[in-house]
């Protein structure tokens, strides 16, 4: 067993929030997704008022779990596009429901 196992036994909802759990994650995935590819400097536009440091971070871990793909092109400037993964696509059902949620929801108070 891994370290996660150990603490955690088998829970997927720990899991998933392991992976793609925090602030930013699943905004930067539903974001890869609407564009399909997108540039650094767009995501970051995008994603307003996120730090570079922050968002560099995010995705590094998104990328470390096979979600995100990173495509540098050896250019001037520099160019860095991501998209989804295969295993990243996986997520877009349950991406696409909790945006249905919140259309339908926000707003309400609590």
């Amino acid at each position: 067993m891994n370290s996660f196992e150990d603490k955690y036994g088998c829970c997927g909802m720990c899991y998933i929030i392991s992976v793609i759990g925090g602030k930013w994650k699943w905004i930067i995935l539903w974001k890869i997704y609407k564009s399909k590819v997108i540039r650094y400097n767009k995501l970051k536009n995008n994603l307003e008022p996120i730090a570079h440091k922050t968002l560099s971070a995010q995705l590094k871990e998104l990328e470390n779990s096979k979600l995100i793909h990173r495509e540098q092109y050896n250019e001037v400037p520099p160019r860095v596009e991501y998209s989804l993964t295969e295993e990243g696509m996986t997520l877009i059902p349950v991406l696409e429901l909790m945006s249905k949620w919140g259309n339908e929801h926000k707003g309400q108070t609590p």
